[in-house]
């Protein structure tokens, strides 16, 4: 039994998109259209067509782009809406699912009457159009739900037996059927297998079977996700953080104990609250080890403090506002679970057991403050030092905002020939810019060498930097250094001598886009009283960037 919803690259467009069905749409890939409306096919347009062709037969003709994603989004209530009459439904590609019609005809009454009370209830739910095939295969019940057709036990041969070629869905082979007359899918099913094998290969001889009614594989049925999140409704909203705490423990050994009926464990919480006033609040929490009865109660309990002792509407202050109301509904999502059995204990006991007081500290701060009040740094790609790090909330994922590898340190090799090295002291090494010294790892071109700096400054320091003479020191557009630099003065500081220079390190950045635009060039030097930093010059402005340790 296969549900086939006409048109639906079309319809997910209006689901989503807002794209309305009723007037001349066309989904296009590849310049190509792959579906279109009703209202387009009544004015000469078809599938494989190009946007040109067609918008010359239909000049209001939609164009939408295809979206195979938004439409598998958009199929998801639908075949959520099969699942609430029959199990073990296999989304075939989105606009068509099928399951077996064994047991919904034996509760519904028959095959027909099955059929015609899951196209009602789906109509009724998604307000969406959709037929029904039945056959002994998929694809002959694909088949047969473009005309709602039944066919009959054992007449699915007899069935295809008149259909074109192309019903086979490839039209490379199709092609060259019809060029060896072989024009209807009983021309090809006559055909002997082993011959069909050898002269069209293993999709071939798939094919083949296919319009011989015969499938090649049963029904890969999907399992419903369990309904895991746990709620609690109250009468008399709760204003008072110990009173919240209290249904919260209630609330987290009722979704622990519902996870451990699955044999799951909880990794990352959502907490969601509903106010009398019907204002929602919502935060997620992540864990890296085991989250126990105890550790969820703890966490809603501190977010629930979090929220009901925040400060008063309209009050400047750190903490969030506090809600207008009291609560009266408080959920529970596991939103991120995983098989107990995949979680890896600890040296010194269960996973995550050595973390978990760093955890409790800096949740229950982030429970008062908020999640932006504790974050962590994630080393990733750039150019410049301040590029190459990203600061995440306590407990998010530790994604690197750009690819590439962190700065790795520093290869004890000796200093290159060249005329930078041959300037600079053994105090700060060089190497080529822009190179990765891990295979695969894709470069950036005017990446820093390691060693990475241990400081870097939120906001560049002004600077100057003199010559032996006194000069000050220019770089050219071409990167040539007017002279070496001898002292620098870090804004109304005292000069101090540079012992040892290392550059320039050009970068010029996004300069397709002017306003964006820049172009500076980065050197390291030694200075006399032990210290390092790293220095940038743009428009003939020196800066101090970072400082290393």
């Amino acid at each position: 039994m296969l549900l086939w919803c006409p048109d639906w690259p079309v319809i997910a467009a209006e689901i989503v998109d807002g794209v309305p069905a009723t007037d001349p749409v066309a989904v296009l890939h590849a310049n190509r259209v792959v579906a279109c409306s009703e209202q387009a096919r009544a004015e000469g347009v078809r599938r494989g067509l190009r946007r040109r062709e067609a918008q010359g037969r239909c000049p209001r003709l939609t164009v939408v782009d295809h979206d195979p994603a938004r439409d598998a989004r958009a199929f998801e209530p639908v075949v959520a809406a099969v699942e609430e009459l029959v199990a073990g439904v296999e989304v075939v590609r989105p606009g068509a699912c099928a399951v077996a019609a064994r047991g919904p005809s034996r509760y519904l009454g028959g095959e027909e009457a099955a059929a015609e009370r899951i196209v009602e209830h789906v109509a009724q739910a998604c307000a969406v159009e959709s037929q029904i095939g039945i056959a002994d295969g998929v694809f002959a019940a694909g088949l047969a739900a473009r005309s709602g057709r039944v066919v009959p036990p054992g007449g699915a041969p007899r069935f295809l037996a008149d259909l074109p070629v192309e019903a086979l869905g490839r039209p490379a082979l199709a092609d060259l059927l019809r060029r060896l007359g072989v024009r209807t899918l009983g021309d090809f099913a006559a055909l002997p297998a082993g011959d069909v094998l050898a002269r069209f290969g293993f999709d071939g001889a798939l094919a083949h079977r296919l319009a011989a009614g015969r499938d090649h594989r049963p029904l890969a049925v999907r399992q419903p996700p369990a309904d895991l999140a746990v709620t609690a409704d109250q009468d008399d909203p709760l204003d008072r953080v110990d009173a919240a705490a209290f249904v919260a423990r209630a609330l987290a050994e009722r979704l622990h104990d519902r996870l451990a009926a699955h044999g799951l464990a909880c990794t990352r919480l959502g907490i969601e609250a509903v106010t009398a006033h019907g204002q929602e609040l919502h935060r997620v929490w992540r864990h890296d080890g085991l989250l126990t009865a105890a550790a969820i109660a703890d966490r809603v309990r501190w977010q629930l403090d979090g929220w009901l002792s925040g400060g008063r509407p309209g009050r400047v202050g750190a903490r969030p506002p506090r809600p207008t109301a009291g609560i009266i509904r408080l959920r529970l999502v596991p939103d991120g679970v995983i098989a107990q059995g995949a979680l890896q204990p600890g040296l010194w006991g269960e996973a995550g057991e050595e973390r978990e007081r760093a955890h409790r500290a800096l949740s229950r701060v982030q429970g008062i403050l908020g999640p932006e009040a504790v974050v962590t740094a994630v080393l990733g790609g750039g150019r410049s030092p301040a590029d190459q790090v990203r600061l995440v909330p306590w407990g998010d994922e530790r994604l690197p905002a750009r690819p590439g590898p962190p700065p790795l340190p520093p290869r004890p090799d000796p200093l290159p020939d060249g005329p930078d090295a041959a300037r600079s002291s053994g105090t700060v090494r060089r190497s080529r810019p822009g190179r990765s010294t891990r295979t695969g790892e894709p470069p950036w071109p005017g990446r820093l060498p390691p060693p990475a700096p241990a400081v870097v400054l939120p906001e560049p320091l002004a600077a100057t930097v003199h010559d032996a003479a006194g000069e000050p020191v220019e770089v050219s557009a071409r990167l040539a250094v007017s002279a070496a630099p001898a002292r620098l003065a870090v804004g109304t500081a005292r000069p101090v001598e540079i012992v040892g220079w290392t550059g320039p390190w050009p970068v010029d950045e996004r300069w397709w886009a002017p306003v964006e635009a820049r172009r500076r060039a980065r050197f390291q030097v030694g200075l006399a009283d032990g210290s390092a930093l790293l220095l940038a010059v743009e428009g003939g402005r020196w800066l101090v960037e970072a400082i290393y340790d």
